[in-house]
């Protein structure tokens, strides 16, 4: 039976409460009262108070029955950051934060239609055709967990129509430079004024790398006897956006490789220039784990300055845009160019598959092309 009082609010109304025998928790075998607050009168009290002690004498109060994809979300969540680098499950939590929660994060995941979450995925695919699909499928992944936890029977998922990109007709701009473009490239940074930029995307061109592997560079990963460098960590952003330092994302990403006498003459000459300009400001540069790459605090350089250094200079050019992700491509497509074989790209690139060599490095130079119609046509020879 309800024990049933009054009492005066905060703002002075007067509003009723009440209190029941909740039964025994079944984990601790200890009884259980439930309160509730915040009725008008006494009879709205009464009403709640029977129709909880129905649903008590009915086989209880389950908590899950109102659970919400919020919760859901926390628990699955809760474990999934054990099975991810920092930097994923980081960009998770902002996919949800910033695009699922706001369409399910409230609602009670028993509750929640087919329809809803498709009209979720249209939205979805109209803001962001690329990246929708991973949006989707941690969404997936909360209603599956939902099911191992029995909160519910079925994953409404499972059902829902995945829009599909149209393939844009003309040609896709090529994310690299040919040999000429490259070249262009360099004329165009004062290589004795601009040591630092010069030898960033010298290592970026010449060695593969990728942006966050080049700005974790420490001067001990340079041998310059054996003129080899050992990439074993990259630059990353964390929770909140704070740049971390992670180690490579594969085995096979841990790697060293052999540099160019070049590309060590402009280290070394980045090397002397750096602990010039540490010195001026009162630092220290003869530490191992010497950034090669560092700001004027000798912290790790913002993710972001590459990217601001090349647009700039092209700016000055007229070689066509591309990203900083691009001089990997460049670097890869001239290795063909030049003879290299799928497997010797593949280890300098540091692919743990070489499936991933041949989907993503398919482009070769015009040179081949040409060469490749040449071999056809002193084959067939009519």
């Amino acid at each position: 039976m309800a024990s049933i009082s009054s009492y005066v609010s905060k703002s002075g109304q007067r509003k009723y409460k009440f209190q029941l025998y909740g039964g025994i928790n079944p984990q601790t075998g200890k009884v259980t009262h439930l309160t509730r607050s915040g009725f008008k009168s006494k009879k709205e009290a009464t009403l709640e108070a029977s129709r909880l002690e129905l649903q008590i004498s009915q086989g209880g109060i389950k908590k899950e029955n109102n659970i919400t994809f919020n919760e859901v979300y926390n628990q699955w969540y809760e474990s999934y950051i054990n099975t991810v680098r920092e930097s994923t499950y980081a960009r998770t939590r902002g996919m949800f934060n910033n695009h699922i929660l706001p369409e399910f994060g409230n609602k009670r995941i028993r509750t929640i239609q087919i329809n809803e979450i498709q009209h979720a995925v249209n939205k979805w695919f109209d803001i962001a055709p690329n990246n929708f699909k991973k949006w989707f499928n941690y969404t997936t992944n909360v209603f599956s967990y939902a099911i191992k936890e029995r909160y519910i029977n079925d994953n409404p998922c499972n059902l829902v129509n995945i829009p599909k990109k149209q393939v844009d007709f003309g040609d896709k701009p090529d994310n690299f430079w040919d040999k000429d473009q490259l070249k262009t490239f360099f004329d165009n940074i004062d290589s004795e004024k601009d040591v630092e930029k010069y030898t960033l995307f010298r290592i970026l061109a010449f060695c593969g790398l990728r942006r966050g592997e080049c700005l974790a560079l420490t001067w001990d990963d340079i041998n310059f006897e054996e003129k080899t460098m050992r990439i074993n960590k990259t630059l990353t952003q964390g929770i909140k956006g704070k740049q971390i330092i992670q180690a490579p994302k594969t085995r096979k990403g841990r790697r060293t490789i052999i540099l160019d006498n070049l590309t060590i003459t402009s280290i070394k000459k980045w090397n002397l220039e750096q602990k010039k300009r540490l010195l001026m400001l009162g630092l220290s540069s003869f530490k191992k784990s010497q950034l090669i790459f560092s700001t004027r605090n000798n912290t790790h350089r913002s993710l972001n300055t590459p990217a601001k250094w090349l647009n700039k200079i092209i700016k000055t050019t007229s070689l066509p845009k591309i990203t900083i992700h691009g001089f990997r491509h460049t670097h890869a497509s001239a290795l063909f160019a030049s003879g290299a074989t799928i497997k010797e790209v593949q280890e300098r690139l540091g692919h743990e598959d070489v499936k991933t060599t041949l989907d993503i490095y398919t482009h070769v130079t015009k040179d081949q092309n040409e060469e490749a119609v040449n071999k056809l046509i002193n084959y067939l020879n009519f």
